[in-house]
């Protein structure tokens, strides 16, 4: 095992972390394994502990890593980036970051407009919507609990089959999702929540509020989705 390189302008805990960063993507610490202690990672690398604290903690900090209290630090599962400057589909961005999607389609049927559907997607009073609610897959975990709400003009979304990328269905129609606006929140799994998400209620939770608007800047849906933290975060 290379030392790392004192004289070299990257600070050594930098250097540190890249060579377990390296280590992980290499299978070297497959997910669910546990790294070398810090006595170990000190005496291969020729660095304090400091150093070996500081880059076990970037890391940890960064959800790679994970410490458990009289056990040792392990590699964590994987955790989903997205960044929210960007409308990407769930499956897109699963994609670009290794993981495999997956979706779960609750249910698909109409319900009256309330009063946020009616001021999100410019509707009447007596107006309807279709609902898709889907619980979204990373690698067969269920990660995000997604409720869409649409007009009646997207009613051929019940005949759709919605086990794959809603986008991708709304493209083969000429309707492409373009920019969006976000309200991201935090909230407690309730029952319904729990038990689709598959965490014991009053688990902590992402809740991020959404208008999605096409591409000739008409509302398209709204969307509440509820996020398990631990394993989804966004970029800014």
């Amino acid at each position: 095992m290379s030392k790392l390189q004192s004289e070299s302008s990257s600070p050594l805990y930098h250097q540190l972390m890249q060579r377990i960063r390296e280590d992980i993507s290499k299978g070297a610490y497959p997910v669910g394994s546990r790294i070398p202690p810090e006595h170990m990672l000190e005496e291969s690398y020729n660095v304090s502990r400091v150093t070996v604290r500081r880059a076990l903690q970037e890391l940890t900090d960064e959800g790679l890593l994970i410490r458990k209290q009289g056990k040792g630090t392990f590699v964590s599962v994987p955790r989903i980036s997205q960044n929210l400057k960007n409308v990407h589909s769930f499956h897109d961005a699963c994609r670009s970051n290794r993981v495999t999607p997956g979706t779960r389609v609750v249910h698909v049927k109409e319900l009256p407009a309330d009063l946020a559907d009616q001021a999100d997607l410019n509707l009447q009073d007596g107006d309807r919507v279709v609902e898709t609610l889907r619980v979204r897959l990373a690698d067969g975990e269920p990660v995000v609990l997604e409720q869409n709400r649409f007009s009646m003009a997207y009613a051929y979304l019940e005949d759709s089959d919605l086990s794959g990328s809603l986008y991708r269905v709304l493209q083969e129609f000429g309707v492409e999702p373009s920019q969006a606006v976000h309200e991201i929140s935090l909230c407690t799994a309730g029952e319904r929540e729990a038990r689709l998400l598959d965490v014991p209620a009053g688990t902590p939770l992402l809740k991020l509020k959404e208008i999605i608007y096409d591409q000739w800047g008409r509302p398209l849906h709204n969307s509440r989705q509820w996020i398990r933290g631990d394993r989804f975060v966004f970029r800014i």
